[in-house]
């Protein structure tokens, strides 16, 4: 492990999403991970930091990710990846959840992306994981160097992501986590869309989905 990425972690909108900004600690490049709303914050925070982002990726298309996707993306002048799969749920109301909570709204991607797509951003090399059952096109973004997951809504410490959603499958969220993820060094720090962070070891030994015999 290099070390050589920091992440800053912010709770942000009327869910309490997990927006990631991660960065390069000697270049400042960043990326940002789920931009959950409160554009005006990560912004703030990113001057705070002096990091200069590079990138927008969101793990899933859920109204809760992706709340400031557009905001933050103009102002910084940089491109938005999702995974191929998520395209019409990211620029459907129902589909995406803002049609419940408040005004339906949607946006689109710059770059869309598959699995095993390796990205090439601010000094890492980031192995984009689809990771199906909370949205069809769900991802988790894996550094190896580094030893750091993030895991959007798929993994979350002793639990997995909601699948009563429009789009959503409980037996491909577990498939998912038990062939894609618990596949990965325990010792892989796990940084997920809500509550707090965990490693793959942890999960492996108290997650329901290593025990689940549906």
């Amino acid at each position: 492990m290099s070390e050589s990425m920091r992440i800053t972690s912010l709770t942000l909108g009327m869910v309490s999403t997990r927006c990631y900004i991660a960065y390069h600690n000697q270049t400042k490049e960043a990326f940002i991970i789920d931009p959950a709303g409160e554009a005006e914050r990560i912004i703030a925070t990113c001057k705070e930091l002096q990091v200069i982002p590079k990138a927008i990726l969101l793990t899933h298309g859920h109204f809760d990710h992706i709340l400031a996707a557009k905001e933050c993306s103009k102002h910084f002048s940089i491109e938005i990846y999702a995974h191929i799969e998520e395209k019409e749920l990211l620029s459907n109301g129902s589909y995406n959840l803002s049609s419940m909570w408040s005004t339906p709204m949607g946006i689109s991607a710059d770059k869309l992306i598959n699995d095993g797509d390796m990205l090439q951003l601010c000094g890492f090399i980031l192995q984009v994981i689809h990771t199906p059952g909370h949205t069809p096109g769900s991802v988790c973004y894996y550094c190896k160097e580094e030893g750091v997951l993030f895991s959007g809504d798929t993994l979350f410490y002793h639990s997995l992501g909601r699948t009563d959603f429009p789009l959503s499958n409980t037996a491909s969220i577990i498939r998912s986590i038990r062939e894609k993820l618990f596949v990965l060094p325990e010792d892989t720090m796990v940084y997920p869309g809500h509550d707090r962070e965990t490693t793959i070891g942890e999960e492996k030994r108290n997650n329901p989905v290593a025990t689940y015999k549906g």
